[in-house]
């Protein structure tokens, strides 16, 4: 099993790195929080899950192992396999998935192409409990602050769906309006998301 490689980044695009570690070139799987703390650098160590089948041999490759962790949990859960784990993984961080799961905000999680209703709930369901020692104080912290925001955050998504934006990017851009404001009134945060989108 390999834990981990270091090396060279051969080539990165957001969906793959290869590190060429002692000559040899490991081509690997990896999310796009993995590709934006790679980029621009000419060597790095990422923790590696092995995928070894019959019919394929696939690296998935994480920066660090807070997001392998994450990405073993989610592979457990029926019916993810590794390529939706990192799907999900490229459109949360490790803090905010956490965050979604713990504060069981299965509309967000909705929201990542691939994930219905009922995986989503199968993810809180069966995650809930044990991912609080992936981020530790991180994730306890990040909850507190969006059991406050969740409803703000469900009602303005809610509001500019119903203004003809897309579910995906009304959610996205409502939580950062949240996070940056986390005082703001729900139609202070609708004006506000307004302006981005």
């Amino acid at each position: 099993m390999i834990e981990y490689l270091r090396g060279e980044i051969a080539e990165l695009t957001p969906a793959t790195a290869i590190i060429e570690c002692a000559g040899v070139g490991y081509e690997t799987s990896i999310t796009l929080n993995t590709y934006s703390t790679l980029q621009g650098k000419k060597e790095a160590k990422v923790f590696i899950y092995e995928v070894i089948r019959e019919d394929t041999h696939q690296l998935f490759a994480f920066h660090n192992k807070e997001e392998r962790e994450l990405f073993l949990q989610l592979i457990s859960v029926s019916g993810i396999g590794g390529n939706t784990a990192r799907t999900i993984l490229s459109a949360f961080t490790v803090t905010e998935l956490c965050e979604v799961i713990m504060t069981g905000n299965e509309t967000v999680l909705k929201s990542v192409k691939g994930i219905g209703l009922k995986t989503a709930q199968r993810i809180i369901v069966d995650l809930k409990d044990k991912i609080k020692n992936i981020s530790g104080t991180v994730a306890e912290n990040a909850v507190t602050v969006a059991i406050a925001s969740n409803e703000t955050v469900d009602s303005a998504v809610s509001a500019l769906v119903m203004l003809g934006f897309p579910s995906s990017a009304a959610t996205k851009v409502v939580q950062a309006v949240v996070k940056a404001e986390p005082s703001a009134s729900i139609e202070q945060v609708i004006k506000l998301s307004l302006k981005q989108l």
